[in-house]
């Protein structure tokens, strides 16, 4: 009898480890496209940026009337909370444009840290040369973004 329940609890075993193995759990999906209602919700992280985008004007005049505590402030008031909203809006996105959303937004504050450092040292040329790469990568930014149809 003790044989006969060792070979069961053998037979038991082989059993269940069987079906675990072929019951394997569902793997979600990664959408590869954004649905309407994922597009809305990314809509109400895009707006800030957008404001801010439509604001970069100030920022241009102040380097072109050579404003220089007025960039500064500029860059660390109004534009300072753009890296967290950016941030934020990166981890929505689809994991195919993460990455190259990180890059860009890595390179914008690139550039107003080198805008702040060129108004510290008063030239004109570095700060307006880096607010024309930033100008274009923020616009590069919002054409990775999904647009509403």
């Amino acid at each position: 009898m003790p044989r006969l329940r060792s070979i069961l609890s053998l037979i038991l075993v082989l059993v269940a480890t069987f079906l675990v193995s072929c019951g394997g759990s569902p793997q979600a999906a990664i959408p590869t496209t954004y649905s309407p209602a994922k597009i809305e919700q990314l809509k109400v992280l895009i707006d800030p940026i957008q404001q801010a985008n439509e604001n970069m004007a100030v920022l241009e005049k102040f380097i072109a009337d050579r404003n220089w505590g007025d960039i500064q402030t500029y860059l660390h008031g109004p534009l300072g909370v753009l890296r967290q909203e950016i941030a934020s809006l990166n981890r929505s996105l689809l994991p195919k444009d993460q990455k190259q959303a990180a890059q860009l937004g890595k390179a914008i504050f690139s550039h107003f840290e080198r805008i702040d450092t060129a108004a510290k040292d008063r030239n004109a040329a570095v700060a307006d040369y880096h607010f024309r790469l930033a100008e274009r990568d923020l616009q590069s930014y919002f054409d990775l973004l999904p647009q509403a149809s």
